[in-house]
């Protein structure tokens, strides 16, 4: 998506550091950058502008989704969830790029692992890699949301991140949570509350915000819990192998 202003959201990070005379041993709050924008460009929608505050923090390991460019996005250096401070090299650690993250810790694993022989993804972030590159198998005409190189992938919201936010074929969103063992009914608050966050926060007007659940099983429980919620649909995914011999020479 083309940006709204004469220069991007991240030429805006900078425009907005040098503004406000941002200083090294400076905390920079997610709420004061909001309300810069606010007053700004208030056109650019609240999920973009966090997006872009993690893409532009060379610590955040959500960066590794938005494309971030080395030097040029190397603004950033995230305190916490809600507060950040300028990068500085000499001191901060080395920023995290597409290829050299880490490996996750036990903490920040979202999946379980399989048992063998067990026909479900290991972790939630296999479920998500490979839907997000195959959202058809949804529906027909369901694209990764994209604006100004943040995408879909990890959308932060309220704090909290959307596994994956697409759009259909008619421009609406699509909330897609991921549960790579059984989704139950809690799961649907949790939907339901990233629902509303797009909705208050991303939508034009007349645009609609849909959601979906993708589990290896759906409970009854989820099943009974989303009878009655207009805009939600359930998936169970399936996976299946095929072998080959190679022949010997």
């Amino acid at each position: 998506m083309a940006s709204l202003y004469d220069k991007p959201v991240r030429t805006l990070m900078h425009d907005m550091v040098h503004e406000i005379g941002l200083t090294p041993d400076t905390v920079l709050s997610r709420d004061r950058v909001r309300s810069w924008f606010r007053e700004n460009y208030p056109k650019i929608k609240e999920g973009t502008i966090a997006a872009h505050l993690l893409r532009m923090s060379v610590n955040s390991r959500s960066r590794v989704h938005y494309g971030a460019k080395p030097g040029e996005d190397d603004l950033f250096f995230q305190v916490d969830p809600k507060h950040f401070r300028l990068y500085q090299p000499q001191t901060d650690p080395a920023p995290i790029y597409p290829g050299n993250d880490a490996e996750p810790t036990v903490e920040e694993e979202v999946g379980e692992l399989t048992e063998a022989g067990s026909p479900e993804f290991a972790y939630e972030k296999d479920l998500q890699n490979y839907l997000a590159k195959n959202l058809h198998l949804l529906e027909p005409g369901l694209t990764l949301f994209e604006d100004e190189g943040i995408n879909g992938l990890e959308f932060p919201a309220g704090g909290r991140f959307i596994d994956i936010l697409a759009t259909d074929s008619r421009g609406n969103f699509v909330v897609i949570e991921l549960k790579v063992s059984k989704g139950y009914d809690r799961v649907v608050g949790q939907l339901l509350r990233y629902m509303a966050w797009i909705r208050k926060n991303q939508t034009e007007s007349g645009q609609l915000v849909r959601g979906i659940i993708v589990a290896r099983h759906i409970s009854e429980d989820l099943l009974l819990a989303c009878s009655g919620v207009q805009g939600v649909r359930l998936f169970e995914y399936e996976l299946s192998v095929s072998l080959r011999e190679a022949r010997l020479e």
